[in-house]
């Protein structure tokens, strides 16, 4: 399965030279946040492949204007293909103006409603998210903190893939 994820600045190789022949193959297209909704929709004109998405910190232009043509798996265990997707997009709270923040405490709760989705699913093999895993590829500043969240999902699902954007 060739996967084609993408996050936080559009591509400038698919922004303004986006062909067919470019996305040929690819099967599914993982969003990970902070991305142009006018982007995700230009890139649903050269391919059938599903763009699926979380939203990033700056998502918040999208309420109630979601990228037509994609599909949010923010909050869901999506099943793509037999692909067991958990998606949880937003970051750390950093700061109470910008929308998709939330505090450890509140990602948890997130996490622990999509656990009855999971477990039905026979599990999870792929978690999408826009913030990383507390200590895998983190930074020091607020915004870019890693949620430990994610890590005890990675330890107790043991998906196989991990597709993660960078809070900016």
């Amino acid at each position: 399965m060739k996967i084609l994820a993408i996050s936080d600045v559009p591509s400038k190789a698919l922004w303004d030279y986006c062909t067919r022949e470019k996305l040929a193959g690819v099967d599914i297209i993982l969003s990970c946040g902070d991305l142009p909704k006018k982007y995700l929709e230009y890139l649903t004109n050269f391919t059938a492949a599903p763009i699926l998405y979380v939203h990033g910190n700056h998502d918040g232009s999208y309420k109630g204007d979601e990228p037509g043509g994609c599909i949010c798996v923010d909050d869901e265990v999506y099943i793509w293909k037999g692909l067991r997707i958990m998606g949880l997009g937003g970051c750390i709270r950093y700061n109470r103006e910008d929308t998709y923040q939330y505090t450890e405490k509140e990602m948890r709760r997130r996490a622990r409603k999509l656990w009855f989705k999971a477990h039905r699913a026979g599990g999870i093999d792929l978690l999408l998210t826009h913030a990383p895993a507390k200590g895998l590829n983190d930074g020091d500043d607020k915004a870019h903190k890693g949620f430990e969240t994610f890590n005890g999902l990675l330890e107790d699902y043991q998906p196989s893939g991990s597709c993660t954007g960078m809070c900016t």
